[in-house]
């Protein structure tokens, strides 16, 4: 049985060794900088944008977590939920921890009117491909993601400052 709540400030400890884990079994094991203290900022600090939800069994140990935040449809006019960490722990697999997340995420969207819940997955990673399709959801093949980042980031949003400026003086 899993039991689906808010994270508190008192999960953050819980929730980066989970973000962690993830990052290995995504084959990046050096590649999260998130802190204790970045992470409780940005899910409980002064205006937060990003939100975590728990599960927990029956005993309230933490077995994994959602950490999602708003989108928005242009098309359809309202906010959507973009799920960007779904991870529970390897022992609790297949005790429907991770489908009570989404579910939660869904019911979620459904009460506050929201379009849909979306998330990217690694191509290669079948089992959680196969379990997204058993719920119903579907890959936007047609789509894809693309990622600006790093030096790339720095260079391209360096270049903003002229345009910035002409649009101060406008």
């Amino acid at each position: 049985m899993s039991v689906i709540r808010p994270a508190t400030a008192d999960d953050v400890h819980a929730i980066l060794r989970m973000i962690h884990d993830l990052a290995i079994y995504e084959k990046e094991p050096d590649a999260v900088k998130n802190t204790p203290e970045m992470l409780k900022e940005v899910l409980f600090g002064q205006n937060p944008r990003v939100y975590a939800t728990i599960a927990e069994n029956a005993s309230g140990t933490v077995q994994g977590f959602a950490l999602w935040f708003l989108n928005y449809s242009t098309w359809e006019g309202v906010h959507g939920i973009y799920l960007e960490d779904l991870y529970v722990v390897p022992d609790a697999r297949g005790e429907g921890h991770g489908k009570a997340l989404l579910q939660h995420l869904a019911a979620t969207a459904v009460e506050r009117g929201y379009a849909r819940v979306e998330w990217s997955v690694l191509n290669w990673n079948e089992p959680s491909i196969n379990f997204y399709k058993s719920l119903g959801a579907f890959p936007m093949e047609e789509w894809s993601t693309f990622r600006l980042t790093g030096d790339a980031l720095e260079a391209f949003g360096s270049t903003a400052g002229d345009s910035r400026q002409a649009l101060a003086r406008g």
